[in-house]
């Protein structure tokens, strides 16, 4: 079975961010800025912390912006020293850079669905189970109790549930006095899909290039074959939906209060 840093970790990377055009205009999503680093680097991290260093991006809207971030990532992030008289490569100093990673970006067009961008990485996902999530959300979920819940049920895929996060405000009252506000309520009610999901290799045999949305399809198959578990997730999840919500995170970022920074 192979190593945590030989599995594969499948990044969807290809949304136009729509409801956050403010930040997003010039912008894939998953490169918009939390902190100063693309909220795409903050996943990474996350999977990074449990071992994982081989990332397949699927891009799609503004890919070559992804693409050429990652091609000249050390010259973001590097002081450097380059002889304009000479052909010598640039001389890089010490930039504080620790990450060990693989990545490979796929230009899987512009308007394909998420079920072929996956068919089109397949190449890529050379090991025995491989991992997937969105690049617009972030999230503490423990990767390694993840892979593990996934290994123990035995199933071909494993789903991270997390509880739904309200939109609105939520107000708690005693007759006509409020005595309680909660900005963004975490709802008792029901799971939702929160992404990191887990699969086996032979998933990849339900999805297809024509697919259309992989959670109406090949997902939808493994649910109808009793091949999905689900792995709950109590603790900090949030998805970078709207302008509001790219604030949020942000401040909670500035403030070093980041329930997501775990590395």
């Amino acid at each position: 079975m192979a190593t945590n840093e030989e599995t594969p970790v499948v990044i969807l990377c290809g949304g136009f961010g729509t409801r956050i055009r403010e930040a997003s205009e010039s912008l894939p999503k998953p490169m918009i800025e939390i902190g100063g680093m693309p909220i795409l680097w903050h996943i990474m991290k996350t999977y990074n912390a449990h071992g994982f260093r081989r990332f397949v991006l699927t891009c799609g809207y503004k890919a070559a912006t992804v693409k050429d971030y990652f091609l000249r990532y050390r010259e973001h992030l590097s002081d450097y020293t380059v002889n304009l008289a000479s052909n010598e490569p640039p001389v890089f100093h010490n930039s504080g850079l620790d990450e060990d990673w693989e990545v490979t970006c796929v230009d899987t067009g512009l308007n394909t669905l998420t079920g072929g961008r996956l068919s089109q990485v397949r190449q890529f996902l050379d090991a025995d189970r491989f991992l997937l999530t969105y690049g617009d959300g972030v999230a503490d979920v423990d990767i390694t109790a993840l892979m593990a819940a996934h290994k123990e049920h035995g199933l071909i895929g494993t789903v991270t549930a997390v509880h739904p996060t309200s939109r609105f405000g939520e107000l708690n009252t005693d007759g006509a006095t409020v005595t309680g506000f909660a900005e963004k309520p975490e709802l008792s009610g029901g799971l939702v899909n929160g992404g990191f999901f887990v699969f086996e290799n032979e998933f990849l045999d339900n999805v297809h290039d024509e697919d259309g949305m992989l959670e109406q399809g090949a997902l939808q198959k493994l649910t109808v074959d009793g091949q999905l578990g689900h792995y709950v997730h109590e603790g900090f999840w949030r998805g970078m939906d709207t302008f509001r919500e790219y604030k949020e995170l942000n401040e909670l970022w500035d403030s070093n209060e980041a329930p997501w920074k775990v590395w």
